[in-house]
């Protein structure tokens, strides 16, 4: 069965420690209705730099990623419709869904 990337974008802070509560039950809730098909339920990044083509390194994101999940589903569809539901997209963040593909990784044959 596939592997669909959630990559999070963006979002919110919660104005307070009850609305991060509040937040952060929401979540787990919404994993939960996805059941097994979660793989790796949550991956939220800090400290991100920047590594550019010249080797100049900067710290923050360019593209406002936040996180990301991996979940298994039928189908691209199935993977947007639980996209669609996640209460990320409540806290004014987006999420971008992706197809993984397998790739195998590479023999280590001597020269």
């Amino acid at each position: 069965m596939p592997k669909y990337i959630f990559i999070y974008l963006g979002g919110e802070t919660p104005a307070s420690p009850g609305e991060a509560k509040q937040h952060f039950m929401d979540y787990e809730n919404w994993l939960r209705s996805l059941g097994s098909a979660v793989v790796s339920p949550a991956i939220p990044f800090k400290d991100t730099h920047t590594v550019q083509p010249d080797g100049k390194i900067e710290p923050g994101t360019t593209t406002g990623m936040s996180g990301m999940s991996i979940i298994q589903m039928a189908t691209m569809e199935k993977a947007l419709e639980a996209a669609k539901a996640c209460p990320f997209l409540a806290i004014g963040g987006t999420l971008e869904v992706s197809e993984m593909l397998e790739v195998a990784p590479p023999t280590n044959k001597p020269n």
